[in-house]
């Protein structure tokens, strides 16, 4: 497949022999390594066996031909390197798609390694929140939790949302606007079939199926006003004034149901970005806007954000993230408890995680999400969605990477 206009061709060896070299001795050796260190080597390789292996050293990556030393071999086809490279692929689209094959050792290294890649590639640092110092405006200690309202002032507003990469906003609709949209999500959870490809499953510990999102609530009448809805607007124009109305998955309009006790699937998502599957260089910035119709909560089930991880590489599968209490990022973490009218706004690459609910009770989180985005986003490859890869089973449970890999 062509790379579309704009991004310029690479060929493997010349990258790797030249480019590579240069780019580390420039800087990015070191910006590398601090994603890196810890990390097992890996090799990436085409299929006429050519290959490269990545091996992190204390101050520095180690770039060598060949794959016979490194602990975990990674194959690709050209077209997926390149888009790599360029950000147009990730690791985990590549890996739900069934684009790489993993020839020895663990897929979800891959996965462990995308930082130091993105370091590497594209110059971007790691995240790091003990090293980060975001302001305000007036130059004081960024208060990440702050919440604002629609009448706050609109300059401070798109100052948190740009160094923060989210916002938080209270009391957007009425009770009434919020029943209406509640309604028609009900409606759309009884109407949900599996393996419709517009609505995520999964399953609970009791093994009961469980609905987690349904991707067609422009479907109903009062959803479908959101994309246009003149309270959004005004929030979605703190981004960018420009952007206009993505349908994203399915036929626009998503609405999400957290369920308790999900064992199977996607029902809780862990540290991710929106852009996680890939098309980080021609959709981002995107702008994902939620309506909250009922309480988020740590009981309900809640969002939490990464403060100013659009501007850094970050990955929740590098394992050293669960074992070294020094890089515990939940530390950082900032939390919202939401309720019925309220509204956050995040950008694509904003790290973020949906953590399960932690009470058993009768309610928990739905909310209904839209996105904007320029008006030249588009997806690579041409196809309708990014997220589209991630429905590979009749039965419409979305499953987790890990099970992907171990496939592999």
């Amino acid at each position: 497949m062509a790379l579309p206009a704009g991004f310029a061709s690479i060929d493997f060896h010349r990258f790797h022999g030249e480019a590579l070299p240069a780019l580390l001795a420039a800087g990015r050796a070191r910006l590398a390594a601090r994603a890196a260190v810890g990390l097992g080597s890996i090799a990436l390789r085409l299929p006429d066996g050519t290959a490269y292996t990545y091996r992190a050293r204390e101050s520095g990556i180690d770039v060598t031909p060949g794959d016979d030393s490194a602990d975990t071999v990674i194959e690709m086809d050209l077209d997926s390197w390149q888009g790599l490279v360029h950000e147009l692929e990730a690791p985990a689209g590549l890996l739900y798609a069934g684009r790489v094959r993993c020839v020895r050792g663990n897929a979800v290294d891959l996965m462990a390694w995308e930082s130091a890649l993105r370091a590497l590639y594209n110059g971007r640092p790691p995240y790091d929140p003990a090293a980060q110092a975001l302001q305000d405006r007036s130059g004081h200690v960024l208060d990440p939790e702050a919440t604002f309202s629609p009448a706050s002032d609109r300059d401070e507003m798109t100052h948190f949302l740009r160094t923060a990469g989210y916002l938080f906003v209270r009391d957007v609709f009425r009770a009434a606007d919020v029943s209406a949209f509640l309604d028609e999500a009900r409606q759309l959870q009884r109407e949900a079939r599996q393996g419709d490809k517009l609505s995520w499953w999964g399953k609970t510990s009791a093994g009961d199926e469980a609905l987690c999102r349904v991707t067609r609530g422009v479907a109903k009448p009062h959803l479908a006003t959101l994309p246009t809805d003149p309270r959004l607007l005004s929030l979605k124009d703190l981004a960018d004034e420009s952007f206009v109305y993505r349908k994203g998955e399915g036929q626009g309009v998503t609405v999400i149901f957290k369920n308790p006790n999900v064992t199977e699937g996607l029902g809780d998502l862990p540290w991710h970005r929106d852009c996680g599957m890939g098309g980080h260089a021609v959709i981002c910035p995107t702008l994902v806007i939620s309506v909250y119709l009922t309480d988020a909560t740590p009981q309900t089930g809640e969002l939490a954000m990464l403060p100013g991880s659009h501007q850094a590489a970050f990955n929740a599968h590098d394992p050293r993230n669960a074992h070294d209490q020094r890089r515990d990022i939940t530390a950082y973490a900032a939390h919202f408890r939401a309720r019925p009218g309220d509204v956050s706004l995040h950008f694509s690459d904003t790290v973020h995680s949906a953590p399960p609910p932690a009470a058993q009770r009768d309610g928990y989180r739905i909310s209904a999400v839209i996105s904007f985005a320029r008006p030249d986003a588009r997806h690579h490859r041409g196809e309708s969605s990014y997220n589209d890869v991630l429905h590979q089973r009749a039965d419409g449970q979305i499953e987790h990477l890990e099970t992907v890999a171990k496939r592999m």
